[in-house]
């Protein structure tokens, strides 16, 4: 009997040391857990900047460079990357988090944001690893990734933003962490559909195909789900920014903007063949036609450079005082306008655009109308120093204008060129590539470029997957363009 106590104590004693053990083994600062509402704010704040910055800024001919070749600017960029992937994996985390603690409003959250990236990587590259990306951590023995198609890719971002509405439904929680919305799951939702819409219609092209029900999806969320509204109880989902530090505007500072940067002229004249006031927001005046005295508001006081002249032609325009610079307000002011990820200017366009389709019955003009207004409104509240040129009277008295005025436009063409035309316009440092895939997939707006230059399609897959999966890759490359013709100007299937 003792032997038996003493052979229990002992089997006590080793389990006891081995757990003892393996506390000491974990390392204090890399906890293997923690709340999922400490990932959501970091994967809020990461996911609103993503797509920042100047870089599609030359593509859309809204910059040009003086002191040097812009890669975008001429379109002959070469490689992406898949550092996306690196961001869904704190994603990833807070699905694992959330469902440790059996919190759905995480869970609800973490798809969107996974829609919202595989959304970007599909569009940037054509077919990506999709059902087996992100496996590494929860199976034993790590396997490089199949490429899904990208048709595959569409499916299961719709899935995804489908459950994340359903699991939002009459959520009420207030969901900690959240820098958005401030834990607002109703709130959530209307962003969710919003951006359904937006994924929706960047497949107008596919608006035939049984497989993805585009224009009835489209249509049931207009008629019966939560959508973006315009006032601050229902509007933008928006990341505003604070005189912090790290939580500052992310061009605050930048050494981006120095000699070499400068506005192209097409995008100018766009702004000034519409009287549109938020030239005076995007950029300054010409040293001429300041040192002229010319006022803010005189439109012949801005200028751009040609984005399909040589580089050195702008710059001698601009050594010259002929050629405008970037508003002086985005790299000294730390806060800024926020930037939105999806809002209700844009929505709206959307919507005005469904209707022109004619996946839906509505009042395209009037939602046009909404989208502009939006736009002006969103500057008017959060640019300091322009309030007076951005009111409601003004918006009115611009969308009278004829050239601004979509009641006047009577073919499907014109409408178009309009709506995707103002949709453009309010895009300088927002929304990421959004208007050059809309470019890519209506033609609007032109985008002027040298002779013999086509606009890309794709960036080429990035050197970390042929150097780790190439395999998968190139039979990705070989299903859609063909064996070794990973180029940039293959078209992908979204716009076939």
């Amino acid at each position: 009997m003792k032997k038996l106590i003493y052979s229990l104590l002992a089997g006590v004693l080793l389990m006891s040391s081995c757990k003892d053990q393996d506390l000491m083994n974990i390392d204090p600062n890399k906890p293997t857990q923690t709340h999922p509402q400490l990932l959501l704010t970091k994967i809020e704040w990461d996911t609103f900047r993503a797509y920042s910055g100047t870089s599609p800024l030359y593509a859309t001919r809204m910059l040009v460079q003086t002191d040097g070749e812009s890669e975008g600017q001429y379109f002959k960029w070469g490689r992406g990357d898949f550092s996306p992937y690196s961001s869904l994996r704190n994603v990833t985390k807070m699905i694992e988090e959330a469902g440790r603690i059996n919190d759905n409003s995480y869970i609800a959250l973490a798809k969107f944001f996974r829609a919202y990236y595989f959304y970007n990587l599909t569009l940037t590259f054509g077919d990506i690893p999709y059902n087996q990306a992100l496996k590494g951590e929860d199976q034993a023995g790590y396997m490089p990734p199949v490429y899904d198609s990208q048709k595959t890719v569409f499916q299961g971002i719709l899935k995804e933003l489908d459950e994340a509405n359903n699991m939002l439904k009459g959520l009420n929680v207030i969901i900690a962490g959240d820098i958005i919305y401030k834990g607002d799951a109703a709130k959530w939702r209307r962003l969710v559909n919003s951006f359904r819409l937006k994924v929706l219609m960047t497949l107008s092209k596919k608006e035939s195909d049984n497989d993805l029900k585009v224009k009835e999806t489209f249509a049931q969320i207009v008629q019966s789900e939560p959508i973006l509204g315009n006032t601050e109880a229902d509007g933008d989902g928006q990341l505003i920014f604070l005189d912090q530090e790290g939580n500052r505007y992310p061009e605050f500072n930048s050494s981006g903007f120095g000699s070499g940067m400068f506005m192209a002229s097409t995008f100018i004249e766009h702004l000034q063949n519409r009287k549109d006031p938020r030239l005076f927001l995007y950029c300054t005046q010409t040293k001429i036609g300041k040192e002229a005295g010319k006022p803010i508001n005189d439109f012949t006081s801005y200028e751009g450079g040609d984005p399909a002249a040589p580089y050195a032609e702008t710059s001698i325009k601009a050594a010259a005082g002929k050629v405008s610079k970037v508003n002086d307000r985005f790299p000294s002011n730390p806060t800024n306008e926020p930037l939105v990820l999806m809002g209700y200017s844009e929505q709206e366009f959307i919507i005005a655009e469904g209707i022109v389709r004619n996946w839906i019955s509505g009042d395209a003009n009037q939602h046009y109308k909404n989208g502009v207004k939006a736009s002006f409104k969103f500057y008017q509240t959060y640019v300091k120093g322009y309030e007076a040129y951005l009111t409601e009277e003004k918006a009115n008295d611009y969308l009278a204008l004829p050239v601004n005025n979509f009641a006047l436009s009577t073919t499907t063409a014109q409408k178009m060129e309009q709506i995707i035309t103002q949709k453009y316009l309010r895009t300088f440092f927002q929304s990421g590539w959004s208007a050059f895939y809309d470019n890519l997939r209506t033609g609007y707006p032109e985008f002027r470029r040298p002779a013999g230059v086509t606009v890309p399609y794709r960036w080429i897959y990035p050197q970390s997957e042929y150097d780790n999966n190439r395999d998968n890759v190139s039979k990705a490359i070989e299903t859609q363009f063909g064996a070794g013709n990973d180029k940039i100007n293959q078209q992908v299937w979204w716009v076939k």
